[in-house]
């Protein structure tokens, strides 16, 4: 079987500490080219894996040996690089948000469709050892029927993370179009989804700057969600959290399931009969020292393209989770409840 030369284009934080080092220790991988409109971090990266530079994608894209590409740029370029990308023959892994409108979502689904490419959003929190056993334990009906749930997500904020520290993209509304709600309140959104089975119906929200002073994207957030069967749950989202929180907290009739809320356990299920078990499964990917080592999400996106089969998280699953963070934004500027289609 040949190897797949890859393209990634945003040579920032989140290529250099996932994708790229995710892509090197994939045996069906090469790292061909990679792209940054910073020359000197092109020309960087580029030296460090022995790829080819490039400060424009489209030159990039124009390379007929590249297979598939990895968009890791700031939010407002992810739709058109993306559709870019894929009706340039290439199979596309899109950070989320993958898109800031249902509009560029829809498009990015049909380029994939139409040039029989394979588009992946890299929700990563799907494939966190704790949340695939939670999904476990509620399909086969272990805490009975879910009543309700609470979930969050929060740090310090992208400048202890971005490459470009306070001056990042992460708090220009023009680059990132969203903040908190769509760096980490859509990973957390799309979770919800995986680990209870279910879709959103209903949204409400309060999506604010309060912690961030000169952004002008959100930098706190908090829903209330409803889901179709009528499971009532609340999701934060934050910049401002002193020690990063990823805790989720699951409420049904014959029990309690808390994922990555203990510094030892990142599983506990608690019995209405008093019996607790507790599942040491590994942590949870972190900015912090110690966390996984991989993601999951390279490997099963180049399973997907060598076995052909739909992405692990496909254009169609990242849309209907970017639906709620765009239903949080419509509740919070309507003050109402948002119904989600």
């Amino acid at each position: 079987m040949k190897t797949l030369k890859i393209g990634v284009i945003g040579c920032g934080s989140i290529s250099k500490h996932r994708h790229l080092p995710e892509y090197a220790g994939n045996k069906y991988v090469e790292i061909a080219a990679v792209c940054d409109i910073n020359e000197d971090r092109a020309n960087l990266t580029a030296q460090q894996y022995k790829a080819k530079a490039f400060t424009d994608y489209r030159e990039l894209l124009a390379l007929e040996e590249i297979d598939a590409v990895s968009v890791c740029t700031p939010n407002a370029l992810h739709a058109p690089i993306s559709i870019d990308a894929l009706n340039a023959g290439k199979h596309v892994l899109c950070e989320k948000p993958m898109a800031t409108s249902k509009e560029e979502a829809e498009a990015m689904i049909a380029a994939a469709k139409e040039n029989n490419r394979k588009l992946m959003i890299g929700h990563n929190q799907r494939f966190v050892p704790s949340h695939e056993k939670a999904r476990e334990l509620i399909k086969n009906g272990e805490i009975g029927k879910v009543f309700s749930f609470r979930t969050a997500f929060g740090h310090g904020g992208p400048e202890g993370w971005s490459a470009d520290g306070r001056d990042s993209w992460f708090f220009k509304k023009e680059d990132a179009f969203i903040g908190a709600m769509g760096d980490l309140g859509v990973h957390k959104a799309d979770l919800m989804r995986y680990i209870l089975g279910e879709e959103v119906t209903e949204v409400a929200a309060f999506v604010d700057t309060v912690a961030k002073e000169g952004a002008d994207v959100d930098d706190n957030a908090v829903c209330v969600l409803r889901t179709e069967s009528g499971i009532m749950g609340s999701l934060a989202a934050s910049w401002s959290y002193n020690k990063e929180d990823n805790a989720t907290v699951i409420y049904g009739e014959k029990g309690v399931l808390r994922l990555e809320d203990h510094p030892e356990y990142s599983l506990i299920a608690q019995y209405k009969t008093g019996e607790v078990v507790n599942y040491e499964l590994g942590k949870i990917q972190s900015n912090d020292e110690g966390g996984q080592t991989s993601s999951k999400v390279i490997d099963k996106f180049i399973d997907s393209i060598i076995g052909n089969t739909e992405p692990a998280v496909s254009g169609e699953e990242g849309y209907k989770s970017l639906k709620i963070v765009l239903g949080a934004l419509e509740s919070n500027e309507s003050k109402t409840i948002v119904k989600l289609s």
